[in-house]
């Protein structure tokens, strides 16, 4: 997908449309509000670590915590842009909607 620097990762990612915001907290800890990541909009955290994996590009592990999202315990998310990230919940099968970075307030 591509590479992002590890110090631009922690901020605050939304999509208006669906109404989801991820924020990426600077000590590793991340909250989602009405992100989907399958097929309906879901609340959780945990931590996040950023992963360089080379060729493959790089990514962002979340480790969900407190049964979340269910069966699911972690989540890839990639960037697609400067300042955008999806969500890869099946690293094979299609992204769900993306997340543009917001300014600081």
């Amino acid at each position: 997908m591509g590479s992002i620097d590890p110090d631009e990762v922690p901020g605050v990612y939304r999509n208006d449309k669906m109404g989801s915001e991820l924020r990426l907290e600077s000590d590793g800890t991340f909250a989602a509000t009405s992100v989907t990541t399958d097929e309906n909009p879901a609340d959780f955290h945990g931590t996040w670590e950023y992963v360089d994996s080379g060729a493959g590009g790089d990514f962002i592990y979340l480790t969900v915590e407190d049964d979340g999202l269910g069966m699911i315990a972690g989540i890839q998310l990639y960037p697609s842009g400067s300042d955008t990230v999806e969500f890869r919940p099946d690293p094979d099968g299609p992204p769900t909607p993306k997340l543009t970075k917001v300014a600081a307030p």
